[in-house]
């Protein structure tokens, strides 16, 4: 059944506009009588009724609220230096699909790439165009926010609301570091928020991990390889999402 994430629904009444509209009416041909799955902002789910499709807006109204638990019980943020190419993307669409929370985009003194403040508003509304596009394709029941790119030190500032705190840093791993990540991940409660921070390519400055140190991040290995910067967040996500859904 096709899932739709709606912006405005009044009690048991939902309003699709835009491109889900069309989606619905000009891919999908679907008409009166036909039902959907609509997830709101506050993340509930409802079996919907279409009841009348007008111009570029589809009616429906709410047979029933589902109950489901798709998302994962802590609440991740994945901080990305900005990479090259078409990696964050893929940083986003499968790091949607994994549970991610939140995507932060933040400038490291190793990223290649600038965008000066017009490609980077362009840049994000694609980015959360695919996150919603993903999070339906998954059957997740919110869609992760994607922010613009910011420095390391207003990265270290939204970073004070979290309860654990994390930077993936190479240099532990070729130190033979194990236990920072797998002691946080055991620590994880339901509720608890964790970001997670990942360099660009060419990882993070002896400076920056300082930096973020000093800000309470835990500099963790994950595991005896070098990863990729577009691989390292499937990692970590895939490794809280086996620890807090599938062990307990």
């Amino acid at each position: 059944m096709q899932r739709y994430f709606v912006e405005k629904h009044v009690d048991n009444k939902i309003e699709i506009y835009g491109e889900d509209a069309r989606h619905i009416v000009k891919v999908m041909r679907m008409t009166s009588g036909d039902k959907v799955l609509c997830c709101t902002k506050e993340g509930k789910t409802a079996l919907s009724m279409i009841t009348e499709i007008a111009n570029d807006c589809v009616l429906l109204e709410v047979e029933e609220w589902q109950e489901e638990e798709k998302e994962l019980p802590i609440s991740v943020t994945i901080a990305n230096g900005l990479p090259k190419g078409d990696k964050l993307e893929l940083v986003i669409q499968k790091g949607t699909e994994l549970g991610a929370a939140e995507f932060i985009p933040f400038i490291a003194a190793r990223s290649i790439v600038k965008w000066d403040s017009k490609k980077a508003s362009k840049k994000v509304e694609r980015f959360k165009k695919i996150a919603k596009e993903a999070a339906e394709q998954s059957h997740r029941t919110v869609v992760p926010s994607v922010v613009e790119p910011c420095s390391l030190n207003k990265l270290i500032e939204v970073s004070e609301t979290y309860t654990h705190k994390i930077v993936a840093y190479e240099e532990e791993a070729k130190r033979g570091e194990k236990a920072n990540f797998a002691s946080i991940l055991s620590r994880l409660q339901k509720g608890d928020s964790i970001i997670i921070v990942v360099g660009p390519e060419g990882g993070l400055t002896e400076e920056e991990v300082e930096k973020l140190r000093q800000a309470n991040f835990v500099p963790c290995s994950f595991g005896p390889r070098i990863l990729r910067t577009e691989t390292a967040p499937f990692y970590a996500l895939s490794a809280v999402s086996y620890e807090t859904e599938l062990m307990r």
